[in-house]
């Protein structure tokens, strides 16, 4: 693993746009929804009895998973790395960079974007550069073949195109 790789493995890695997303989320858990949960636990608080009110203790926990998923998200968006699409390089693949692939086995031709895994999106074909085919394509150059271990077995791609 060359040293750059390294540095990224236990830090979040994200493009500028999924960086928008990030804090977009995060705005509105801490604005709207902070303030939908409380309201839903003033309206339980009004059911009466606090030990026999379910609505409220759901409301409370509610609220709970709010407060984590917020503090996740601060964390998250402290210590991630941006990654800046302009200064992507397209000579190997690499996180930002779109790849073209010929799968041997389906005989057809694909194509991925390497993301961080906050971002991977499988139905617009984002990948994370911690899945299986995502990890093994980093760093390889236009017309390298790639073996891949996924849960199906074993696949075999080889790379047409690496584009931003």
């Amino acid at each position: 693993m060359s040293e750059k790789q390294h540095e990224h493995s236990n830090k979040t890695v994200v493009s500028t746009e999924g960086m928008r997303k990030l804090e977009e989320q995060l705005q509105y858990l801490s604005t709207t929804r902070r303030a939908e949960v409380a309201e839903q636990i003033a309206v339980a608080r009004g059911f009466g009895d606090l030990s026999e009110n379910a609505e409220y203790d759901e409301a409370k926990n509610e609220q709970s998973r709010l407060e984590a998923q917020i503090i996740d998200l601060e964390n998250t968006i402290r210590t991630a790395i941006v990654i800046d699409d302009s200064n992507v390089s397209t000579d190997r693949v690499n996180i930002g960079t779109t790849v073209r692939v010929f799968d041997k086995g389906l005989k057809e031709e694909e194509e991925y974007t390497i993301v961080g895994a906050r971002e991977s999106d499988a139905m617009n074909n984002k990948i994370s550069n911690e899945s299986p085919l995502g990890a093994a394509l980093l760093g390889k150059k236009k017309g390298q073949v790639v073996k891949v271990k996924v849960p199906a077995g074993t696949i075999e791609v080889k790379i047409i195109d690496i584009h931003r």
